[in-house]
């Protein structure tokens, strides 16, 4: 697609246009200018093929390599500019006597030939009417092939014709075509000298570790400031076998390992969640353990649970909880 679209631009720049346009009398029959047969691929003649062209190579030239891969579709397109070049030949010298004498729109044979495949492998993504004609996601595409094959006749005709025939005949996997692929050479140089001037083909990967909210507000940024090595990194990736088999040593209580997992903390905060303490946190409450509670309810059985809850909401630690519930007594 940026190969024809370049050399089209170029083309017109330098105004050499006459030297692809491929016709039997009298460049192939009088002059013998048979490297037109190949140069005539090379370039659309007119702007207007070119957009389409482009239009119809990144709806559906995309999706065929998608699903050849680049190695076969760059020897898929080869296979058939050799094919399209033979018939296009054999259809001037049969067809000079019905009219047809030139073949225009450069490689456009190429791109039906992309055409036919996409309309095989490709299926439809959604279906729908209009004035009651079923139509998919696909029509539009049609629409634009079919608006080209008929925009020159008959040489656009011929060139679809035999782009579809080209696409036929690669796909019946005639003489065996299907399983040509280019020489380890020329890809080794595409890849070291052609690929750099594409950019990157794939998209960048996403990255699977992730930190855990901060739910805890300014307070847990100190804390995690201050001791980086505690902060607990979470990771959607499959972990592993050496991974898989350290944790479950850690796991196992008869190891003497801690029990201690990336399950077990995410299922901590979805429960503080729902009970509320990861609000508390937030709000600068501290979170109460049962523990704490128990032992000062044993300490001072005649002071209601509330009221306990609340010195040791307001205090910072255990100590200074007991230290409030007694001058409160006295």
């Amino acid at each position: 697609m940026m190969t024809y679209g370049l050399t089209s631009i170029l083309v017109g720049l330098f105004d050499v246009k006459h030297y692809f346009h491929l016709q039997l009398v009298p460049h192939l029959s009088r002059h013998h200018q048979y490297w037109r047969l190949v140069l005539h691929h090379l370039a659309f003649s007119s702007s207007s093929d070119l957009f389409i062209a482009q239009l119809l190579l990144f709806n559906a030239g995309i999706q065929v390599e998608r699903q050849f891969g680049s190695i076969k579709y760059a020897s898929f397109v080869v296979v058939s500019s050799i094919l399209v070049t033979i018939l296009e030949l054999a259809s001037l010298i049969v067809f000079h006597r019905a009219g047809l004498n030139h073949i225009a729109m450069g490689p456009a044979a190429v791109v039906f030939s992309i055409m036919y495949q996409y309309s095989r492998i490709v299926p439809a993504t959604y279906k729908y009417r209009i004035f009651g004609v079923p139509l998919n996601n696909k029509s539009f595409l049609y629409l634009l092939a079919a608006q080209t094959a008929i925009s020159r006749l008959p040489s656009s005709g011929a060139v679809s014709i035999i782009g579809i025939l080209v696409g036929q005949i690669y796909r019946s996997d005639l003489a065996n075509l299907k399983t040509y692929r280019l020489p380890s050479s020329i890809v080794i140089f595409a890849t070291r000298f052609l690929l750099p001037f594409i950019g990157a083909l794939r998209p960048p990967r996403r990255s699977n570790r992730a930190l855990p909210d901060d739910s805890r507000g300014s307070t847990t940024t100190r804390n995690t400031s201050a001791t980086p090595q505690n902060e607990e990194v979470i990771t959607t990736a499959r972990p592993s076998a050496e991974v898989a088999t350290t944790r479950h040593r850690h796991n196992d209580p008869s190891s003497g390992g801690e029990v201690t997992t990336g399950t077990g903390s995410v299922m901590r905060e979805w429960v503080d969640e729902l009970t509320g303490r990861t609000e508390h946190a937030a709000a600068g409450i501290r979170v109460l353990p049962e523990a704490e509670i128990d032992q000062l309810t044993a300490m001072f059985p005649d002071v209601q649970r509330d009221v306990v809850v609340a010195a040791l909401q307001r205090s910072p630690n255990i100590e200074a909880a007991v230290e409030t519930l007694l001058s409160s007594q006295t």
